[in-house]
């Protein structure tokens, strides 16, 4: 369902990945039949007036805990395709100071 230049955006800082790095670096975990499970909710969608473009967010439940997704889906040769997806994962504002010095180490 990812455009050929679609960018993926993980949770780590380097995880920036093309369509083809994404799919080489999931590629083992699902031969193994052992892939994420990512239950979304409270997804919020939006059009553009030509409907030519969806940019989304959703709240996921992980093995992460909650995490936060958005993205843009383009309309490629008639078929919808995610161009653009970022994965976070969410800290609540008092546990900040908490993983800031996690976070360092």
């Amino acid at each position: 369902m990812m455009s050929e230049d679609a960018i993926y955006i993980g949770t780590d800082t380097s995880e920036r990945w093309t369509k083809k790095e994404f799919y080489q670096f999931c590629e083992p975990y699902f031969s193994k039949g052992k892939a994420w499970n990512f239950k979304p909710y409270n997804r919020q969608i939006y059009f553009s007036e030509d409907g030519k473009t969806i940019w989304f967010d959703e709240l996921l439940e992980t093995w992460m805990g909650v995490c936060r997704g958005s993205g843009v889906i383009c309309n490629d040769n008639n078929n919808f395709k995610i161009t653009h997806y970022h994965l976070s994962v969410t800290i609540k504002n008092e546990k900040v100071k908490e993983f800031l010095q996690i976070n360092q180490n």
